[in-house]
């Protein structure tokens, strides 16, 4: 069964991709958090991070360094942060790893 992600890749679901390569894209949050909420997640659909394997460490590896390059590319020059969830009790809706970037106002910690 294809993964909403999977599924917006495919065209199946409408959104505006705001950046993709050949490992990952993003799209804006549909529920926002901040004035920029978006979503960097893997094309290799991948449950979550705790189920990722050592063969997934390129694609881990590219999240990571792609955060910041989506960050800037959304206007974030003065800091972002990056929450990653992981269970139900973590918040996780979606079981397809995926990367929140959030900010464009001051955030604060703890975050809830």
């Amino acid at each position: 069964m294809k993964t909403l992600f999977q599924k917006i890749l495919d065209g199946e679901i409408p959104s505006k991709i705001v950046y993709k390569d050949d490992v990952c894209a993003a799209i804006n949050d549909i529920n926002p958090q901040a004035p920029v909420h978006v979503l960097l997640f893997p094309i290799k659909p991948i449950a979550r991070i705790s189920e990722a394997s050592a063969e997934d460490a390129q694609i881990l590896s590219h999240l990571m360094l792609t955060a910041p390059k989506v960050a800037e590319q959304c206007g974030l020059k003065d800091g972002f942060r990056i929450v990653i969830n992981n269970g139900l009790l973590a918040g996780e809706t979606i079981p397809h790893l995926h990367i929140h970037i959030v900010g464009g106002r001051q955030l604060h910690w703890p975050p809830c």
